[in-house]
């Protein structure tokens, strides 16, 4: 076996987070030098139309030398999610009574009617700045 399929099967450090039908996989591996990256997969279950089913797998690697500038991101989208949204989860899935916006059933006319009857007032009380540079 070479030394690349030992590599894959050493286990340093290892921790398993479990969500739904996700599966994510921290794992601690050793370069052929002896120093240490992370690898982060992510395994999803998809069920086949007989029953049967297979996972999906995607893998990142992490390297030293880009621990701190990732930490620092991730950290930083996670907490603009936290901040924007709240902890609380959104979804179909979570939540009975869940409701879709439906955009697309508005027709030109709706649109064009809504327009007309809304005042100034109630105009500048719907508009939202946006700032692209928070983008």
């Amino acid at each position: 076996m070479s030394d690349h399929g030992m590599m894959e099967k050493e286990e340093i450090f290892s921790k398993v987070l479990r969500a739904g039908r996700r599966t994510y996989f921290f794992d601690v591996r050793a370069t052929k030098a002896g120093d240490y990256y992370l690898t982060i997969t992510e395994s999803k279950k998809f069920t086949n139309d007989d029953g049967s089913f297979h996972y999906k797998k995607h893998k990142i690697y992490l390297y030293k030398e880009d621990f701190s500038e990732f930490n620092e991101i991730l950290r930083e989208m996670t907490d603009y999610i936290i901040a924007e949204k709240g902890d609380e989860v959104i979804s179909e899935r979570h939540q009975k009574d869940f409701k879709k916006e439906d955009y697309s059933s508005n027709t030109n006319d709706d649109i064009a009617k809504d327009e007309e009857s809304t005042s100034d007032s109630e105009s500048a009380e719907k508009f939202t700045d946006i700032n692209f540079e928070d983008i």
